[in-house]
């Protein structure tokens, strides 16, 4: 099939539509993403990159074509807003162009988040009827509302028209948590075009690849937290549970890698409280350092807050941490917690309990390490079943050829 993928992420960009594009080329198909210029999480344009600069690529075969877009900066909301409005406009305008020389098969939109990526491929549709295939990582208008602190009435029910029209528009809605369902049927009967697809963990992970270098860490029951460190990531209760067990006889120590927005806070945190011997930062490094620091560490950590959006989310580095093989301690609620209960791959407290955390730390690290190696394993086996790439590319290609 000839596919077109259209996300303002991509390669070099860390997202799902990486793995989506290069394994649907893999198997034969002719991809094309429609994408921006990397800029994503810094905030500036990647280096190799600019206005004239590789805005056409082919990477393992894959056409990549980028259009203009304001860079997201430091991530303020005018910033934000320019960013996302910016890129959908230059590339609806790709689309139309893109639509003179190319016919597609299909067309898939990823959207981690903003909803506005669907612009240019309602462009294409309109052009060409393709059937476009919404992959829906990201609730809006509940995004903008709850994490993104938008309570203006008009803005909430202009990005409420705009979903609507996006889900009317599509051919199916893909969901990578199952809780999204609630909130899609409230604005319409889309009942027939729902169906679950969830997310997988980089082969890299899942490889268990353990080659890449990584720094010394401490010794001790090392909990390790890798990703975005934002505001989602409740790190605040993560800090208090780390106070808690500042002189903890089993030695604990939080390993935090990755960076974001609340570095600043946990910086701050660490230096008021005289943490310094239980909190390392390590900073951001590729996802091919992952399995390196998965396999040393003793327990994997996930947070979100108690937010009625997050509650409906499945963070993506559950699958990851579930492929690792490691055990997992999550301060989360919703069904990211149900699927660590079922998995029997871990342990679950609700979202901001900094108490149970600190205590559940505890009692995992005066657990016999062989316990936690088979909560590990249960974790690798579920996601064999339920997460591998594969099988859920496999799903994709069904999905898309039902047409």
């Amino acid at each position: 099939m000839k596919i077109l993928i259209v996300t303002q992420y991509f390669y070099p960009e860390n997202f799902k539509s990486n793995d989506m594009a290069f394994e649907l080329k893999k198997r034969g198909h002719d991809v094309t993403v429609l994408t921006g210029i990397p800029n994503y999480p810094e905030g500036k344009i990647y280096e190799g990159y600019g206005f004239f600069k590789n805005r056409k690529q082919t990477i393992d075969g894959v056409e990549i074509i980028r259009s203009l877009l304001l860079p997201r900066g430091e991530g303020g909301g005018i910033r934000l807003f320019l960013n996302y409005f910016s890129w959908a406009f230059f590339a609806s305008l790709k689309a139309v162009n893109l639509s003179s020389r190319k016919k597609f098969d299909a067309i898939i939109v990823h959207e981690p988040s903003p909803i506005t990526q669907f612009y240019p491929a309602l462009v294409l549709k309109k052009i060409q009827k393709t059937p476009v295939y919404f992959w829906v990582m990201d609730l809006w208008p509940e995004s903008l509302e709850i994490a993104g602190g938008v309570k203006n009435k008009f803005v909430l029910s202009f990005f409420t028209k705009m979903v609507k029209k996006f889900y009317n528009e599509s051919e199916k809605i893909l969901i990578t948590s199952k809780g999204f369902k609630k909130s899609i049927l409230e604005k319409g009967s889309y009942e027939d075009k729902i169906q679950y697809f969830p997310n997988w963990a980089e082969d890299t992970i899942s490889s268990g690849n353990l080659d890449y270098p990584i720094p010394d860490l401490p010794t001790g029951f090392k909990v390790m937290f890798a990703g975005n460190i934002g505001e989602a990531q409740d790190m605040e209760s993560i800090m208090q549970a780390a106070l808690k067990l500042k002189d903890h006889p089993h030695n604990i120590k939080f390993i935090l890698v990755g960076d974001g927005r609340k570095m600043p806070f946990v910086q701050e945190f660490i230096k008021e409280h005289n943490l310094q011997e239980t909190v390392y930062i390590l900073g951001r490094f590729p996802v091919e350092a992952m399995a390196s620091f998965f396999n040393i560490a003793d327990i994997l950590l996930v947070s979100l807050k108690d937010d009625p959006i997050f509650n409906l989310t499945v963070p993506a580095k559950v699958q990851a941490y579930m492929s690792s093989g490691r055990p997992i301690v999550a301060m989360l609620n919703g069904e990211g917690a149900e699927n660590i209960k079922e998995a029997d791959c871990g342990f679950a407290v609700p979202a901001g309990a900094s108490e149970k955390l600190a205590l559940i730390l505890e009692h995992a690290a005066q657990k016999n390490p062989e316990e936690l190696k088979n909560m590990g394993l249960n974790g690798k086996i579920f996601y064999e079943k339920n997460y591998k790439m594969e099988e859920c590319i496999s799903n994709l290609e069904k999905i898309i050829s039902r047409k």
